[in-house]
């Protein structure tokens, strides 16, 4: 059994990844996550290391709230108005 992170767009999963030794048509069991929300201790990450991360994340996060990175929330749509210029 793998796990693999990726998101529903338009009726279709969309993986992050490949992930290693899955052969094509496997079957998978698919699990939505409410947004903004992942289960840390599940994943195995204590709550010290969850607030180090945070820690460090931070001085991104002005970059990562510009609205510059609006574009980067859909990426393929943003890319295909680009080549269509």
């Amino acid at each position: 059994m793998k796990t693999v992170e990726g998101v529903y767009q338009d009726g279709v999963v969309k993986l992050d990844h490949a992930p290693d030794g899955v052969p094509n048509n496997s079957p998978v069991f698919v699990t939505f996550l409410s947004p903004g929300t992942v289960d840390l201790r599940a994943r195995g990450v204590t709550s010290d290391q969850a607030k180090e991360l945070r820690d460090r994340l931070a001085t991104f996060a002005d970059d990562w709230n510009s609205p510059e990175m609006d574009d980067y929330d859909d990426y393929d749509a943003s890319r295909r108005r680009l080549e269509t210029r």
